[in-house]
């Protein structure tokens, strides 16, 4: 299930005339059976909401005063994210004849023509309040607090990403809590602006609106609205005709298979890069120990230590913390149980939660090896959103590989790849004969479109610290730099950045020169050392500087910052 959340505004949404219908209250007891769970987010105090709406306890939490207090109707505590107003504001706006004139626990609310008086009470006070509307009401609160902020904090309190949930309201002060979510509805009787905002609108107007909601979500899980959301979508690279190649974050299961060397790690990176940018959770099963230097993930198991279960799933449970689940310490033969009892403790998280949203299993073939039966890990029917990374699909149970709806193949070989998955999952895919990938290229399939594309991959915008000392210091093999020279009298081969430094500040000029003019400099940086930053720097000197010991001083100084700063 995508949707374990439904955040609905309360006043134009929920309710008409400030009163909730009972066929309405009927739904959401529906949405709740559907083991959904259930936020009311108010611009309304708390005591206000309860008496106008006195089913308020069907709510799992309540936002009241615009995202300032968090209400739990279970147990009846409440938690306020900002201070009470000054008794000094508030008395200005009295002696100022603000009438209507409301104060609650954090927020200060009157109405229209009264924003000036307001501002100048704000301005006067020495205060960083902010001021927000809602359909001719003015709204005081400190700063950061919004609907959205209220919103994250409920859900923080349930292990509930944002991407899990879907929103609904009306008006301006709906907005911010619309952007926030995975999936942003309109009632039919909301604001222009806000239906601009907003993913889909309903037919229906207030709470009908949410019932229309409710029963589509109840339906199909709103499986159908995916292709509205592509605001969310994944970019895995470039199309040979410009355009972005895009995936959904939900309902994808990926295989990425390549030779060793071929970019595989590069890849994955570039992909956890994006993910951590639109906040999508992810557990990366590591046995190599590959990326243990990534920002903003938790290591658990190293070479020594076992990792264990129990604590992945503690930290998983908050939304926003990434796992990184290193293997190194179980034998490779223990690993597929190890797998088995670690992705049914995930997919037991996911029944409850939403996520993690994606689980990555490198070296996918130890962890599911082709030789382990179907039936041993037992698979529920709607395991998705995960990738498989091999060398070969062939190695991989073919249980998994028949849930595969995306495969990227890169490196050499790619027909055999292809052809091999095929084989294996008995899919009729369509192959061009002979194809070669150069390096940053991948052939891709998808089930949806039944074709094959090439794709230019995407590059991470921060290289791993155990690749940038290898391409600093280690020993970089076939892709070294050779400096030959104009007629081929040379062979010297650079096995690294650092040893290119020096060999090429003993080269003649004429060398030098000869290299730059034909931007093998930079070549070598995009396609060797995987750095697009520093190929495309160097392709600036090599284009506008000719002068050999300018141009030297240059592109040492830009391997220099890039490769021996303190981290």
């Amino acid at each position: 299930m995508r949707y374990h959340v439904l955040a609905t505004d309360y006043d134009g949404t929920l309710a008409k005339q400030e009163r909730v219908s009972p066929e309405v209250v009927e739904t959401l007891k529906a949405l709740k059976t559907s083991g959904r769970k259930l936020i009311l987010v108010t611009g309304r105090q708390l005591e206000e909401l309860q008496e106008l709406f006195p089913e308020f306890a069907i709510f799992d939490r309540i936002v009241a005063e615009n995202g300032a207090l968090i209400y739990r109707p279970a147990t009846l505590e409440e938690k306020l994210l900002g201070e009470r107003p000054p008794a000094s504001f508030i008395q200005i706006l009295e002696d100022k004849q603000v009438r209507p004139l409301s104060v609650g626990r954090v927020i200060v609310a009157t109405w229209e023509p009264h924003q000036d008086t307001v501002l100048n009470a704000i301005k006067q006070s020495g205060l960083e309040y902010q001021v927000i509307f809602n359909k001719g009401a003015v709204m005081v609160l400190p700063p950061g607090i919004n609907k959205a902020k209220g919103l994250h904090e409920a859900l923080k309190e349930l292990g509930i990403s944002e991407h899990n949930v879907v929103a609904i309201g009306d008006a301006e002060n709906d907005n911010a809590l619309l952007k926030v979510a995975e999936c942003a509805v309109a009632v039919q009787n909301a604001l222009p602006q806000v239906k601009i905002v907003a993913d889909w609108t309903t037919d229906a107007d207030h709470g009908e609106g949410v019932s229309e909601l409710i029963a589509l979500m109840i339906k199909d899980d709103l499986i159908s609205m995916d292709s509205m959301l592509n605001r969310h979508y994944l970019e895995l690279g470039q199309c040979y005709d410009g355009s972005p190649f895009e995936i959904s974050p939900y309902g994808n299961s990926i295989l990425l298979s390549g030779t060793s060397g071929a970019g595989k790690t590069t890849f994955v990176v570039a992909f956890l890069e994006k993910l951590i940018d639109k906040k999508y959770q992810f557990c990366l099963i590591d046995p190599e120990g590959d990326y243990l230097d990534l920002p903003e993930m938790i290591t658990v198991g190293d070479s020594s230590q076992l990792p264990l279960i129990e604590q992945v799933i503690q930290l998983m449970s908050v939304a926003l913390q990434n796992v990184v689940v290193n293997t190194l310490s179980i034998p490779l033969n223990d690993r597929p149980l190890f797998f088995k009892q670690l992705l049914t403790a995930l997919i037991d998280l996911r029944k409850n939660t939403g996520h993690p949203h994606f689980i990555i299993m490198d070296e996918a073939h130890h962890l599911a090896p082709f030789e382990v039966t179907d039936s041993f890990y037992n698979f529920p029917e709607d395991f998705k959103n995960f990738v498989a990374i091999t060398t070969k699909p062939d190695l991989i149970n073919t249980a998994f590989l028949k849930r595969i709806n995306v495969t990227l193949i890169i490196g050499d070989n790619p027909n055999d790849s292809m052809a091999a998955f095929a084989s294996l999952t008995d899919h009729e895919i369509e192959i061009e004969e002979n194809v070669v990938l150069q390096k940053g290229e991948m052939l891709v399939w998808q089930a949806i479109t039944e074709k094959t594309i090439l794709v230019r991959t995407i590059m991470p915008s921060h290289l791993l610290q155990r690749h940038k000392r290898k391409y600093a210091e280690g020993d970089m093999g076939p892709d070294s730099f050779y400096f030959r020279g104009p007629e081929n009298k040379l062979n010297l081969k650079a096995n690294n950045l650092m040893i290119f430094i020096q060999m090429a500040s003993g080269v003649d000029d004429e060398t030098w020169l000869y290299h730059l003019q034909r931007k093998d400099y930079s070549t070598w940086f995009r396609e060797h050392v995987n750095d697009e930053e520093l190929a495309t720097h160097t392709e600036k000197i090599e284009h506008a500087e000719q002068n050999p010991e300018i141009s030297r001083k240059a592109i040492f100084q830009l391997i220099q910052e890039r490769y021996t700063s303190p981290a």
